[in-house]
């Protein structure tokens, strides 16, 4: 047949690849708008010894470039199952992004960052614009009184899928803890906190400027750990106040 007998017996030595594709897939079902560089670092990290070309070959191949991705209002819940709850405090976060506007229009933009277990504010951002690179700052600046938490858990906006964040968590042990995307109950903490602030701060005062907003939404999320009655803490309080007289 003209075939050299080489060919006709040659028996292929390259590694399995399934194992590899399907972290590739979990990497990028969590890290729905992250390219096929950022999944190959974090296959770095985690171990792989991988070629970025290998990652790349793997991730087109799979259909898993953001190119070919559906619009977002076309896209279903990935199907991942939620994390566990918070167990103590300080173990995991939740943070997330609310907008409002000063007097004269101007917009301006607050991270919220609470404590999934104590239901703390640990802390409201104010200005009027917010980048990865803040982000980073005010969490080192909780971390460096609290300690960093075990888990973050965030949306898919810009800012936390951002390269900044990604390095902070990773040289800090912090998983960052993706939404899925189209189930904001996944961060249901922050959301509700997030109404809370509107609600009671951001729909009952006028902001003349940046530094008086900041002021007001300082001295609201004082007043919200420190004085206001929270529903589930008082209710545990006076559960174990009965219990504690026998009632």
């Amino acid at each position: 047949m003209g075939v050299d007998r080489s060919s006709v017996r040659y028996v292929s030595h390259r590694p399995d690849q399934a194992p590899l594709m399907l972290r590739i897939r979990d990497l990028a079902a969590t890290r729905t708008r992250y390219g096929y560089f950022r999944i190959y670092i974090l296959l770095r990290r985690e171990g792989w010894f991988v070629n970025h070309k290998r990652v790349y070959r793997l991730y087109r191949d799979d259909g898993l470039s953001l190119r070919l991705k559906k619009p977002r209002r076309n896209v279903s819940a990935v199907n991942r199952d939620r994390q566990p709850a918070a167990a103590a405090a300080n173990e995991m976060w939740s943070m997330d992004f609310v907008s409002d506007a000063l007097f004269d229009g101007r917009r301006l933009r607050a991270l919220t960052v609470v404590d999934a277990f104590t239901r703390e504010a640990l802390a409201i951002h104010v200005d009027q614009g917010i980048k990865g690179e803040q982000v980073v700052e005010v969490m080192a600046r909780i971390s460096s009184i609290r300690g960093a938490p075990r888990t973050i858990r965030v949306d898919n906006g810009p800012e936390f899928i951002s390269k900044a964040l990604d390095r902070w968590a990773y040289e800090n042990g912090v998983t960052l803890d993706f939404s899925r995307p189209g189930k904001p109950t996944d961060n249901a903490f922050v959301e509700s906190f997030n109404g809370r602030l509107r609600d009671e701060c951001l729909n009952t005062h006028w902001f003349l400027s940046l530094e008086d907003a900041r002021a007001k939404i300082e001295a609201w999320r004082r007043d919200y750990n420190e004085s206001r009655p929270h529903g589930a803490v008082s209710l545990m309080r006076t559960r174990l106040h009965t219990m504690h007289l026998g009632l």
